[in-house]
């Protein structure tokens, strides 16, 4: 895909990607985004950096003065040497200029993770679509435990989370489970459960503790291009169902998550 975007796919390659991309409407439009996208960062900065360097930075850099250009003898009481102050200063608006065109990159281009967090989403809601978009699309090893092990799976990330977890089953409205993975946060340990659809379209729900955040919440939902995400905090741990889809779909099944989940936790002392 990432060849195709970038347009060195040729001859039989191309001609068979191309087929499968006529024959899978969210593949198509995954590859067109990701071209869209590499389209628009070549052309992001263009003109900046196209534009030539003020003479005066050019002056300061080989230790000319203003009216002393390299060969014409820059040797005169107001040469600008290396330990001049002024050097250190034009130094400093290059890299003034340099990390401005970086930051302008990042802002226009940031990822669903950093966008959701000036948005207000909590941390873990954005290691949970990061987890999402760097998992899903794994072939061979889309999780770590698979479903086949389902109760190896539930007491590894149990005993890990230091709390019973409970798998929610999703059968019924067409998403089979395809095992689970342990993974790294900022207050211990996380798990992400897959699922899959008849079509292979995947859904991830995402558990974790939620830290000085606990408390519980309502539903809230962020969408960032083309993944969804519907996320609430339920007593110590936070939890992130994630998906390829539009809002109501992703709500029915969050709204079954949750209700299996409820239904397995054990009432308040």
């Amino acid at each position: 895909m990432h060849a195709w975007a970038d347009g060195r796919l040729d001859g039989e390659r191309l001609r068979r990607f191309e087929a499968r991309l006529d024959g899978d409407d969210a593949l198509r439009a995954e590859a067109q985004a990701w071209r869209r996208q590499a389209q628009a960062l070549k052309a992001l900065g263009s003109e900046t950096l196209d534009e030539p360097v003020p003479q005066h930075l050019v002056d300061a850099a080989l230790g000319a003065t203003p009216d002393s250009r390299p060969g014409e003898g820059a040797t005169g009481a107001g040469a600008w040497r290396a330990g001049d102050p002024r050097v250190w200063l034009a130094a400093a608006a290059l890299a003034a200029l340099a990390w401005s065109v970086g930051w302008m990159s990042h802002a226009r281009f940031a990822a669903p993770a950093a966008q959701l967090a000036q948005a207000g989403a909590p941390a873990f809601v954005r290691d949970a679509l990061a987890a999402h978009v760097v998992y899903t699309p794994e072939v061979r090893h889309p999780v770590e435990v698979a479903a086949a092990q389902h109760e190896h799976l539930v007491q590894w990330l149990s005993k890990r989370l230091g709390a019973t977890l409970t798998v929610p089953s999703l059968d019924a409205l067409g998403w089979s489970l395809v095992g689970g993975r342990l993974l790294p946060g900022a207050d211990g340990a996380r798990a992400q459960f897959m699922y899959q659809d008849a079509t292979g379209a995947r859904l991830t729900l995402y558990v974790a503790d939620a830290g000085p955040q606990s408390g519980d919440t309502a539903f809230r939902f962020d969408r960032d291009g083309r993944i969804a995400a519907f996320y609430w905090i339920d007593g110590r741990f936070g939890y992130a169902l994630s998906a390829q889809t539009d809002r109501a779909t992703l709500l029915a099944l969050a709204e079954e998550v949750y209700r299996q989940l409820s239904r397995a936790s054990p009432p308040p002392a």
